[in-house]
């Protein structure tokens, strides 16, 4: 009797985590094909047509922590030569970081009249409390953030203002795309990630009316960051909140996306950097979760899409643990036929999806210039499950420092190696 007993649980077990990662599995399939579903919805995730002449100023912040010069003037550099006329650039240091901080001294003497130094001297360290500091001395109408080791089109101001005069915009999110993606066995898989990510899955949050914004390359009215008081300095997800906190108060957002425009960056440089860098996310979408200013948006539609999307790494974590384990409980054990075969369905949109990712490799191989062959194609899948468990490792370390309220900040390493393949792009 006990035995059977067990047997019945352990079944049941199997049918309702099987239920749940086909949702997910679905879920995830759906939001990152949005883009692709008919050209109407593709055409509209470009950036408006240029107009003939800028009407806005920016003031643009590019906050570094324990940078390497040559990362820094590479960023500064693309940032000052903007075709744009109007910009002044913030670099933000803080006051305990003296290499970095006379670093961005002796750069921005070079450009006095265009680069400014911001120094946070305040007790706790992070991006968002360095942001709020620089925020304090911006000047211009549009506040953009681009991080150290980010290299910018020279055309995308132009177009940024355009978009912000014929949508009347509040907050203008453009995209972000990692370019090293042959250099270590997940590169390629994290390259892929943002691109489904800013070429499809910020698009379909953007249709329901909640959005978690990035925390680069994005672009805000100076005055609407007044009325909220900046970024939350405590949160490790600043760009998400404020996404969130913009969705509730109903600003206008627009989501763009260009392959000529996109700001260019590295992956972490090692997979040690690539977990602090997912639980530091992981950590901030929970305390976003936590604070609850989505509970405030005005429809459940919207309520839920916002709980949904914020639990979202937790779920593919979760995902990642648990369909093996489903998988091989229901084959080993020897249950009846209809519960292991429902074991097995939320692998149908898990394959789904992986077959979508090798066509998504080939669109980012054609947009980027990048010549991708039959190695990175297999590469890619066999790389994906071993992915899936540091994502689910990020996650469950992020779980634990979140039950014990540890939220210092932890920095991603930069090496430098996106301003590599640049250098070989500009050659060719």
């Amino acid at each position: 009797m006990f035995p059977t007993l067990i047997a019945a649980t352990i079944g049941l077990l199997i049918v309702g985590v099987s239920v749940a990662l086909f949702a997910i599995a679905l879920s995830t399939l759906y939001v990152s094909t949005h883009a692709w579903w008919d050209p109407l919805t593709q055409a509209s995730t470009s950036y408006t047509e240029l107009l003939p002449k800028p009407a806005l100023s920016f003031s643009l912040i590019m906050p570094c922590r324990h940078e390497s010069e040559r990362v820094m003037a590479s960023t500064l550099k693309h940032l000052c030569e903007q075709d744009h006329p109007n910009v002044e650039v913030i670099i933000s240091v803080g006051h305990d970081d003296p290499e970095t901080a006379a670093t961005a001294y002796r750069l921005a003497a070079r450009r006095p009249e265009k680069v400014r130094v911001s120094l946070d001297s305040g007790a706790v360290k992070n991006k968002p409390q360095q942001l709020n500091t620089a925020l304090a001395i911006c000047r211009n109408d549009i506040v953009g953030i681009f991080d150290a080791e980010s290299i910018a089109a020279p055309d995308l101001l132009l177009h940024v203002d355009s978009c912000f005069q014929i949508r009347n915009a509040d907050v203008v999110q453009g995209a972000v795309q990692l370019v090293n993606y042959r250099d270590t066995w997940y590169s390629l898989r994290n390259c892929l990630e943002y691109f489904t990510w800013f070429r499809s899955r910020l698009h379909a949050y953007a249709k329901q009316g909640f959005i978690p914004l990035g925390g680069n390359t994005v672009f805000i009215r100076r005055d609407v960051l007044g009325t909220i008081n900046g970024w939350d300095a405590r949160c490790l997800a600043e760009d998400c909140d404020l996404g969130v906190r913009l969705s509730v108060l109903h600003r206008r957002i627009v989501i763009a996306y260009s392959p000529h425009l996109v700001t260019k960056e590295e992956t972490p440089d090692s997979i040690r950097s690539l977990v602090k860098q997912r639980t530091r996310w992981s950590l901030g979408f929970m305390q976003v979760h936590a604070k609850g200013d989505w509970k405030t948006l005005p429809t459940m539609r919207q309520r839920c899409m916002a709980w949904w999307t914020l639990m979202q790494q937790h779920f593919m974590a979760f995902a990642g643990l648990c369909l093996p384990f489903s998988i091989g409980t229901a084959v080993l054990g020897k249950y009846p036929v209809p519960i292991t075969l429902l074991a097995f369905v939320p692998l149908v949109p898990a394959v789904a999806a992986l077959a979508f990712d090798v066509c998504m490799l080939h669109e980012f191989g054609r947009d980027h210039g990048y010549r991708i062959r039959m190695y990175d194609y297999l590469r890619l899948v066999a790389a994906t499950p071993f992915y899936q468990v540091l994502l689910a490792f990020a996650a469950l370390r992020a779980l634990i420092k979140f039950r014990r309220h540890d939220f210092r900040w932890e920095k991603t390493s930069h090496s430098g190696s996106h301003l590599e393949y640049l250098g070989a792009a500009a050659k060719a």
